[in-house]
C-alpha cells in the first residue's frame, strides 16, 4: 500500500482537526479543544488515484509551532502540506501564505495547498479577502467547510492525486 505523510498546518483555531476529523470520522464537534503537539489520523483515498491503495498518515499539527515547525520532526518525510486559514479572520490567512511560502522553501518540489476553512461562516456570495501574494504562488486554494464537510475531501483526495504523478 502506498503511504503517504501529510501535514495540517496552519494557527490556534483555524479548523484543523475539525477537517481531520470531518474526512476520517464524518464528524463535526463545535466544541473547541486545541491540540497539544500532533494528532495523527489514518485515511484510506478512495478511489486511489493509482492502481494500489493509498493512504494518507495526516499529521494534525499544533498552531502553536508557527514558522518552527519546519525544524521539527513532525514535517521532517512529509510528501505534501494543507496549509489551513479562517476565512473569518484575514490575519489567520496571512499567517497561512507565510507557512505555504515556508513549506515550499523547507521542501522544495512538494506540493502544498492552501485550504481556507470556515466559509459556512461568511454570508451568502461573500468571499473571504485573501493576501494577493496568494494567488501568485501557483498552489490550488481550496474553500472548505468543516462543518458542512464542503470540499473537505476534495482538499484531500487533490493532495493524493498530485502525491501520485510525482511518485
Amino acid at each position: 500500500m502506498k503511504m503517504a505523510k501529510l501535514l495540517l498546518l496552519g494557527d490556534i483555531g483555524v479548523g484543523k482537526t475539525s477537517l481531520a476529523r470531518r474526512l476520517v470520522l464524518d464528524d463535526f464537534n463545535g466544541l473547541y479543544k486545541a491540540t497539544i503537539g500532533t494528532d495523527l489520523y489514518r485515511y484510506d483515498v478512495v478511489p486511489s488515484p493509482i492502481d494500489t491503495p493509498f493512504q494518507f498518515i495526516i499529521w494534525d499539527t499544533d498552531g502553536n509551532f508557527g514558522d518552527t515547525i519546519f525544524e521539527h520532526v513532525y514535517a521532517k518525510r512529509s510528501d505534501a502540506a494543507l496549509v489551513v486559514g479562517d476565512a473569518t479572520r484575514r490575519t489567520s490567512l496571512d499567517a497561512a501564505l507565510a507557512r505555504v511560502e515556508g513549506f515550499l522553501a523547507a521542501f522544495p518540489g512538494r506540493p502544498a495547498s492552501l485550504i481556507v476553512n470556515k466559509i459556512d461562516m461568511l454570508g451568502p456570495g461573500v468571499a473571504p479577502e485573501l493576501p494577493e501574494a496568494a494567488h501568485n504562488l501557483g498552489i490550488p486554494i481550496i474553500f472548505t467547510s468543516a462543518k458542512t464537510g464542503h470540499h473537505v475531501r476534495d482538499a484531500f483526495h487533490d493532495a493524493a492525486a498530485v502525491i501520485a504523478r510525482r511518485s
